[in-house]
């Protein structure tokens, strides 16, 4: 019998181990990481003496107590140096076109602040709407007393948030707006909207940025790769 993992008195086969790692959804994220560790050794991304030093010494800073020499130090300095080379790896390989895809996205990672009223009566909307309008009442104490949506917990208030997260239908409406114009009742779906914008928040190419861009094009990359990749379970 060819053995590979035993639990207790049950002992596995590797086909079978195989098997049960392909049916609990475990066998694609570890081919998954056999991609990235393919593609890193084909980069030739290394890590210097300098950075492994300093993963060690991030390591002793998270783990104190943890002796350099132990065998459990030694699998994490291991786990922290692949992750930095990965790192490195992302920034070799799309770092150099990060300025022109910020810029493609720039307008969907733009942030908003906005104020917002949903209800699903289109006779309550225009009268809400025509009471903002005229300055009858503020929106926060309509969004309180009229709100259908968790906005009437916080004075009809929403944000910060990615343009790119919110309805297109929406997002559009509020990349169009100066600060404080509040836009007629429109319909998403079942509800009408009230909005006003009130600060629009522009993406900058900040390290934290940076950072998302790059794991965004990483995660294009490998999904790819996962899709173009032919495997099957063998069994002797």
């Amino acid at each position: 019998m060819n053995q590979f993992l035993q639990l207790g008195d049950r002992i596995l086969e590797s086909g079978e181990v195989l098997s049960l790692l392909s049916e609990y959804q475990i066998l694609p994220l570890l081919i998954k990481e056999i991609i990235i560790d393919q593609a890193i050794a084909a980069a030739e991304i290394v890590c210097t003496p300098e950075e492994e030093k300093l993963v060690c010494e991030q390591l002793a800073q998270q783990y104190q107590g943890l002796e350099p020499q132990q065998e459990s130090f030694q699998k994490l300095k291991l786990m922290g140096i692949r992750s930095w080379k990965l790192e490195k790896f992302k920034d070799a390989t799309w770092g150099g076109d990060l300025n022109s895809y910020f810029f493609q996205r720039k307008t969907n990672l733009d942030r908003v602040i906005y104020s917002l009223i949903t209800t699903p009566e289109i006779g309550i909307a225009q009268e809400i709407y025509f009471r903002i309008q005229e300055g009858e009442q503020s929106f926060a104490e309509l969004a309180r007393e009229y709100a259908q949506g968790p906005e009437a917990q916080t004075d009809g208030l929403v944000g910060p948030i990615d343009l790119q997260s919110l309805h297109p239908t929406l997002a559009n409406i509020l990349s169009k707006s100066q600060p404080q114009q509040l836009s007629p009742p429109i319909q998403i779906g079942n509800l009408i909207l009230i909005v006003r914008l009130e600060k629009l928040l522009p993406a900058q190419l900040d390290r934290p940025m940076r950072q998302r861009l790059l794991n965004e094009k990483f995660n294009q990359w490998l999904q790819a790769q996962m899709t173009e990749q032919k495997w099957q379970i063998q069994t002797s």
